[in-house]
């Protein structure tokens, strides 16, 4: 394969310079592929593409596989075309397969520092200084001249929810491309956005505590509870309160305890040893 311009050959002996270090500088996008593979003569041409159009901000590299099989076992590729973006010397993001365009697009916007980055930037300083006026201005700002800059959304909805505003949140959210929305961090937030508006109708902690010690039946009072506590990052009484709920009313907000204590286990991971503990322990409770 003759490799355009803009595209990078590299080997086992400049994979280090091309590729680790150069990513230091600049995002670098490599394509592991073989010349006998038909999808490879797919995808090539989409990369070139995108390295013509994104020159400047990455480079797309190329290995070829079939004559650089130590790289392609030190990077466990196992069917191709295998596609790795490294920045700062580590693999950052990854796709296996044909994939459109757009989907590789929504990739590197994901990791790309753009302008507009200056201005989240920005807006992160004024929320953690108190103005939170001045953070969703600037994001609002950063949008309306970068609207296709897909790290702008989450930090908005999170500014809104944190002045109390569920529903906007969610609505920025929407408008993020069908694929990204798939991604853990966005479904993370969705669930979060879900729990603070729980926890921002609920009562004190310590009035919860209080109606929960007169009335341990009092489920809504141990579903604001645990919202509280999520969202204050203290997962382990969270799912208690949320098992104890599973135990005595499994009917509850129409199985509602059981679809929260997923929801924690989203936020902390799969193999999170509390996420796994509880799913043992909501398996036996339900089963």
């Amino acid at each position: 394969m003759n490799s355009p311009l803009n595209v990078v050959e590299v080997d086992q002996d400049n994979f280090d310079a091309q590729v680790r270090q150069r990513s230091r500088v600049i995002p670098v996008l490599v394509d592991f592929w073989a010349p006998w593979c038909a999808p490879c003569r797919v995808l090539s041409p989409i990369l070139a593409k995108l390295g013509q159009e994104y020159q400047g901000q990455v480079v797309v590299a190329t290995v070829d596989t079939d004559k650089n099989q130590r790289l392609a076992l030190e990077h466990r590729i196992q069917s191709i075309p295998a596609v790795k973006l490294y920045k700062n010397g580590e693999v950052i993001d990854e796709f296996l397969g044909v994939q459109p365009e757009s989907v590789i697009r929504v990739l590197l916007d994901r990791h790309i520092e753009r302008a507009s980055d200056r201005q989240r930037a920005a807006a992160a300083a004024a929320l953690a200084s108190g103005d939170a006026d001045a953070a969703e201005r600037l994001l609002r700002q950063a949008l309306a001249i970068d609207p296709d800059n897909q790290r702008l959304h989450p930090d908005l909805a999170g500014v809104l929810v944190h002045r109390g505003r569920f529903d906007e949140a969610h609505g920025i959210i929407a408008d993020l491309p069908a694929q990204r929305q798939l991604d853990e961090d966005i479904r993370a937030l969705r669930i979060r956005i879900d729990f603070a508006r729980v926890a921002h109708a609920a009562p004190e902690e310590a009035m919860l505590k209080q109606l929960i010690d007169a009335d341990p039946g009092d489920f809504e009072a141990r579903y604001q509870l645990s919202a509280r506590l999520i969202m204050g990052g203290r997962f382990e009484p969270a799912l208690e309160q949320l098992m104890e709920i599973i135990r005595r009313d499994r009917k509850y907000r129409d199985d509602g305890a059981r679809k929260a204590i997923v929801d924690v286990f989203t936020l902390l991971g799969a193999q999170d040893p509390l996420a796994r503990r509880y799913r043992a322990l909501m398996s036996s409770a339900l089963y």
